[in-house]
């Protein structure tokens, strides 16, 4: 696994427009900022190897280094990452009053994680229409005010880097596939000799295909509504194909072929759908209104679900074996995208490769990608 400096990070993701705002470099220094959903870097800095380059998503992201590390495996091509259980899942009874965008599963494992004295506090993505940001959530009222989907890239890490620096101690973070990445590589990379920023205790994945712009999907929608009016956004499961805006007026429906050139060109190098380096994954479950699918991946996971069940947080079922076999489909076709797209650009290494690269493999799967053969 490489690491380099700040001035590569500069070279490798910010110039070439691949990063995704995630927010994991911001916090850890006076350098980085975050701005408009935009990272920036506000004054050159010579150091060598930096935490801001070893844990970015976007560069030097070596699955293969990953996996051997943190799941005592080779990388695979085919499947959506190790998990001990798929099921359905929805907010328990001491959640059914609240208001939530699918099932609520998310905010019922936190606040499950919170009950258990697992973690002291949650990082999650809140606010109001087109106005949000991450927020540390340490009660339940807190966590249900943070309820619904965002569908724009947040710093999200930059509220864990701070967490952690007033002393928070063991946070859990709500995170999407790149956001996910780059806490794996917190773990992978351990950089204990400065400051206290590090790993999360407990990882939430969401299920994600792209994000969208913030400053292009604002400008975007202020040419058809009062971005003071709007109140939540969805994107209803296939076949409906549009982006739905509530407002205080009523809904709008966008078509999502009139927004697809919001999305940041590193969505389209991302082999990942199902957060794979998560704790648990979170997603829609299609077909079936107020329901979420659940990836339950390992012990710690399965631990906290159950105490979850038993405490009335959360509500699981069986989830049916050919819905898991067309998820299993959905997350092969983002790999298969996000690792073509990356050789295609020159952006997808092997081993022996020292040439700074956005994603790394093994040997195999880089032939296999070379030869088209993931799929």
């Amino acid at each position: 696994m490489i690491t380099r400096g700040p001035r590569q990070l500069l070279a490798e993701v910010q110039q070439p427009g691949l990063c995704i705002g995630c927010g994991s470099c911001v916090e850890l220094c006076p350098y980085f900022r975050s701005h408009g959903g935009k990272t920036v870097m506000l004054h050159d800095c010579d150091l060598a190897e930096g935490r801001c380059h070893a844990w970015c998503p976007k560069t030097e992201l070596d699955l293969e280094g990953l996996a051997q590390t943190l799941w005592g495996r080779p990388y695979p091509a085919q499947g959506m990452g190790p998990h001990l259980a798929v099921v359905a899942a929805k907010a328990g009874p001491r959640l059914e009053s609240g208001s939530y965008q699918g099932g609520g599963t998310v905010s019922a494992l936190v606040c499950a994680a919170l009950d258990e004295g697992l973690v002291q506090g949650a990082v999650l993505t809140g606010g109001q229409g087109l106005q949000t940001a991450p927020r540390l959530a340490a009660t339940p009222e807190e966590v249900i005010a943070c309820a619904g989907s965002r569908f724009t890239a947040a710093p999200t890490l930059a509220a864990l880097n701070r967490a952690q620096a007033q002393g928070c101690g063991s946070v859990a973070v709500v995170a999407t596939p790149c956001q996910a990445a780059a806490l794996a590589q917190r773990r992978a990379k351990p950089w204990p000799q400065r400051g206290a920023a590090g790993p999360a205790e407990l990882v939430i994945g969401l299920f994600c295909n792209w994000s969208l712009d913030p400053q292009g999907l604002a400008s975007f929608l202020a040419q058809r509504v009062e971005p003071r009016e709007i109140r939540s956004m969805d994107i209803p499961p296939p076949p409906a194909g549009v982006l739905k805006v509530e407002t205080g007026q009523g809904s709008l429906e966008i078509p999502l072929d009139e927004i697809r050139g919001l999305i940041p060109p590193a969505c389209g190098l991302c082999p990942d759908m199902t957060s794979e380096w998560a704790d648990l994954a979170v997603g829609m479950y299609e077909g079936r209104p107020g329901w979420n699918t659940l990836v339950v991946r390992n012990e710690k996971a399965r631990a906290l679900t159950e105490a979850a069940v038993e405490k009335g947080w959360l509500v699981m079922e069986k989830f049916p074996a050919a819905n898991q076999e067309h998820l299993l489909q959905a997350a092969q076709g983002k790999r298969s995208r996000g690792l073509s797209a990356a050789l295609a650009q020159g952006l997808l290494g092997g081993p022996g490769d020292d040439q700074p690269k956005a994603l790394r493999v093994g040997s195999e799967l880089y032939k296999a990608v070379e030869n088209g053969e993931v799929a």
